[in-house]
């Protein structure tokens, strides 16, 4: 008789466990927003994702709530790898539309994000671009919004700076064949280049190529003032190893994918002259660079999701932003509906950690004058602020 009443007891106590574990699926639901992030954790563009991503998952952590007509809604982060190529970017849209989101985020990397654009505008869901700078992304697409500044201002800001810094009559232009990010950046380099007196030599390496060598050469026979090299993180590393090998004395410039602690690792002890247009420059912001450097170093896959130490990226920066007008559009919406929260995001306002971010009423682009121009430092392997170049 003891036994059986104590098992009844048990099961007694384990009845409101299990209810309450239904209930709080159930409130869970009705008191959810669900943003898609779409980004790339694997593949060449890995890092440079995990790192946006990384500001993300951050900015939720400060900000994971949000109040809607008098109501708290919890912000739940979905998670897509678009594993950094155009044929896995569609399936990765597809999988996050499965799961009921309100608005996405993302990605790093303009071909995968012109690959799906379409997939997120048929469904009616606004997404937000943190750093993909292609202008083909947001052109004539009223879904698609962005909060960096687009390649033709890059390329612009990168050829005066080659032009004022090293007095560059000759740039050697190389990219990734088909590439769209790649040649369009160096399209917009050549142009204002040229504009400017100088000649240019533009080579195209095919997808997969490991070996730069001869194309490094062709710079050096050209005698060319500066490399120019708007080319994924994986990419550009292998560049720099094999310049190092052939003790390249011409400065390169790279685009903002460069922004990595990939690429500072592979100038670590080199000679080799290595200046990057950027979003933002670690130290802009001494607070809250601060908090996400604490934060980063607060477990493991952190620091891992962003390359195994606490430097910061732009990616990082922007990631944090785009997530926070999310949350903005979310309130003047008043509402966790898609079309809503699309149609508050053309009126946003917000001054972020990389900028006050106004969106235009032609195709939903941040108001971008600045770039920040950094350089690799070898023995350090830090970047430093070379100058902050601004565009009228």
């Amino acid at each position: 008789m003891r036994k059986l009443i104590a098992v009844t007891v048990v099961l007694l106590m384990l009845v409101p466990l299990f209810s309450g574990c239904g209930n709080k699926n159930t409130v869970s639901n009705d008191k959810v927003i669900k943003i898609g992030v779409f980004e790339p954790t694997t593949g060449y563009s890995a890092s440079g994702g995990k790192k946006e991503l990384l500001g993300i998952k951050y900015a939720n952590s400060v900000t994971p709530t949000v109040d809607i007509l008098g109501e708290t809604y919890n912000i739940e982060l979905v998670y897509s790898d678009n594993k950094s190529n155009p044929e896995s970017a569609v399936t990765a849209a597809e999988e996050l539309l499965k799961s009921d989101i309100s608005l996405a985020i993302g990605s790093y990397g303009s071909n995968v994000s012109i690959a799906a654009s379409d997939t997120f505008k048929n469904a009616g869901i606004p997404i937000i671009g943190a750093s993909c700078t292609n202008i083909y992304v947001t052109m004539g697409n009223d879904h698609y919004y962005r909060i960096c500044y687009e390649d033709p201002f890059q390329a612009t800001t990168l050829a005066s700076f080659a032009s004022e810094k090293f007095g560059a009559n000759k740039a050697y232009l190389l990219g990734e064949a088909g590439n769209e990010y790649d040649q369009g950046l160096i399209v917009y380099f050549e142009q204002e280049f040229i504009a400017r007196g100088g000649q240019v030599l533009k080579d195209s390496f095919p997808e997969h190529n490991s070996d730069f060598t001869t194309y490094l050469k062709k710079a050096q026979e050209f005698e060319a003032d500066v490399i120019f090299i708007p080319v994924s993180i994986g990419y550009a590393t292998q560049i720099i190893y094999q310049a190092t090998q052939l003790n390249l004395e011409i400065p390169i410039l790279g685009s903002d994918t460069l922004d990595d602690n990939k690429v500072l690792e592979a100038v670590k002890g080199t000679s080799v002259d290595l200046y990057v247009s950027s979003h933002y420059n670690e130290g802009g912001n001494a607070e809250f660079d601060s908090k996400l450097k604490k934060y980063i170093n607060s477990n493991y896959e952190l620091l891992d999701l962003n390359g195994g130490n606490d430097t910061i990226s732009a990616v990082t920066v922007l990631g944090y932003d785009a997530y926070n007008i999310a949350i903005e559009a979310i309130k003047k919406a008043n509402a966790s509906d898609p079309a809503a929260i699309k149609l508050a995001l053309s009126n946003i306002t917000y001054s972020g950690v990389s900028g006050d971010i106004v969106f235009d009423s032609v195709d939903g682009d941040a108001n971008r004058s600045t770039a920040y121009i950094i350089k690799a430092d070898p023995n350090t392997v830090a970047w430093t602020l070379e100058k902050l170049q601004e565009i009228n």
